[in-house]
């Protein structure tokens, strides 16, 4: 039994054809592969996507991933909520499973505290409200002036991306139960620290905040997470994910 783990997807499941992934020929729906984070398989219920679902969904292995900021949250919602291997799920397909923020979850006879969630950086140009009057003026005149860094409304950008304080508090209380000890911790984005050292550019905001608070107060053994679309070893506990796929257990 097996568990692998990548980064963002946006949708884009083509890493997980045999070229890419030959490693799947041994593998069965004991085994997991974790996507950290801006899967983008669910987002606008087209034939196209539903197609790569299913073909995701037959792979041999059972796919697991946690929300990033890039996710559809409306129609995240709207699938009902299960218990699986000690945490809440969403069951996307019978072998896709969203694993849901602050829960704990045990694989392989290891704790894997899952957080998922981030602030999008690519909203420089703003984020538009589609019923808002004056909507096609400003999407006109972003596209005249050729700016591409902006998201519409429930479309395209979900305040969901942040998480809610009951959110947090089911963290907390999850992380309590367990003594704030686990195996593994998987986010999408990253505490502040670290996400200042990958980047100084980048900025802290609630959500690396409290994954900080996790950094300073958790032990755990490695934490994995994408966001940032790098694959490097920050240090030897913590392990930016994006295109690759790595093998944790």
């Amino acid at each position: 039994m097996s568990v692998y783990a990548t980064g963002d997807c946006h949708g884009n499941f083509r890493r997980f054809g045999r070229k890419y992934f030959p490693e799947q020929t041994n593998l069965t729906r004991n085994d997991f592969v974790i996507i950290c984070g801006d899967f983008g398989g669910l987002w606008e219920s087209s034939a196209e996507e539903n197609y790569w679902l299913d073909w995701l969904n037959d792979k041999p292995w059972t796919t697991l991933w946690v929300d990033g900021n890039h996710e559809n949250f409306t129609l995240l919602s709207g699938i009902p909520i299960e218990m699986w291997h000690g945490g809440m799920v969403h069951r996307v397909r019978a072998n896709i499973l969203h694993l849901m923020r602050g829960q704990v979850f045990e694989l392989q006879g290891y704790t894997f505290f899952t957080m998922g969630g981030a602030k999008s950086h690519d909203v420089e140009d703003g984020i538009l409200d589609p019923k808002a009057p004056d909507f096609e003026t400003q999407l006109m005149m972003l596209q005249i002036m050729g700016r591409r860094r902006y998201r519409v409304l429930g479309q395209s950008w979900w305040p969901e991306e942040l998480p809610s304080e009951e959110e947090y508090d089911k963290a907390r209380h999850s992380l309590d139960e367990n003594d704030w000890a686990v195996d593994y911790i998987i986010t999408h984005c990253a505490p502040t620290d670290l996400a200042l050292a990958i980047n100084r550019q980048n900025e802290a905001d609630p959500l690396t905040d409290f994954l900080q608070e996790i950094r300073k107060k958790a032990r755990y053994h490695y934490w994995l997470f994408g966001h940032y679309h790098g694959n490097q070893a920050i240090d030897n506990k913590h392990i930016l994910l994006w295109e690759q796929t790595v093998q944790v257990l």
